[in-house]
């Protein structure tokens, strides 16, 4: 991996207390590490050198100082809706990538843009659907739609399949 690839590899950051907050760069965490402002928990890549110095290349960092913040929601999009809906249709059971976004309670009828009236539909059940509820065609949802939990674990599990390493520090948060 050149040295510019290896820069834009993604890094775990830790508070202080090690709930995971955010995934930045190599290039961002080295910042941090070398300005004082995080130090480094796991280095699972090796190291880069200059003409005058070699530095670690962290996997995972943590912040020396405490971040406040309000706990993390997801944010409503499509890409969430089928994420939680693990990419399956949510009336008829099919997989795919060539999904739509459906309204349970059709706007048109006072159906509102929330995590609860969206579901994943394919375009052929969705087209079924048409403007009508579910039981009107007897078109039952697989699962009750809700916003999914913004758990450390779904919040970065798309990175626990490259990065094993940090599954120690999300598990539990």
């Amino acid at each position: 991996m050149s040295r510019k690839q290896l820069l834009h590899e993604p890094v775990l950051m830790l508070n202080v207390n090690f709930e995971p907050l955010h995934v930045c760069n190599t290039k961002r965490a080295l910042a941090l590490v070398l300005a004082g402002k995080a130090e480094i928990i796991l280095n699972g890549r090796g190291v880069i050198r200059s003409m005058t110095a070699e530095f670690e290349i962290p996997s995972v960092i943590k912040l020396s100082y405490m971040i406040k913040r309000p706990r993390p929601r997801i944010s409503l999009s499509k890409r969430e809706i089928l994420r939680r809906d693990n990419y399956t249709c949510q009336y008829c059971g099919r997989k795919g990538r060539q999904l739509t976004i459906d309204h349970v309670m059709p706007r048109h009828r006072g159906g509102e843009h929330s995590w609860e009236n969206l579901v994943t539909a394919c375009p052929t059940c969705n087209r079924q659907k048409g403007g009508k509820l579910p039981g009107e065609i007897n078109m039952p949802l697989r699962q009750k739609p809700t916003e999914p939990s913004a758990s450390a674990l779904y919040r970065f599990s798309s990175h626990l399949e490259r990065h094993h390493e940090w599954v120690q520090f999300i598990e539990g948060w």
